[in-house]
């Protein structure tokens, strides 16, 4: 029985067990039969992979520097209710 058991759960609505599924049997295979103390040296790789997987940090900072870069640029410009000047709501 693996240690964080999401994809016996549900229907997910955005398929995150499917898209995490490998790196979350890497990280459990890795842990498996070992103590968590170990785990947590020895399997760090594989945790912190699917732990993006599942949240997808590094890569929304990625692209965030990247809209950053062309707004500066010129090359892009914000949506206006991102930089305050959206029309106000009735």
């Amino acid at each position: 029985v693996p240690f964080l058991d999401i994809q016996q759960s549900a229907e997910q609505p955005y398929k995150i067990v499917a898209r995490c599924r490998a790196f979350e049997k890497e990280w459990i295979e890795c842990a498996h039969g070992i103590s968590v103390i170990q785990a947590e040296k020895e399997c760090k790789i594989e945790y912190d992979d699917f732990v993006e997987c599942l949240l997808r940090q590094k890569m929304m900072g990625t692209i965030r520097k990247q809209q950053d870069m062309l707004i500066k640029e010129g090359k892009d410009t914000p949506p206006s209710h991102h930089i305050g000047k959206e029309e106000p709501r009735p």
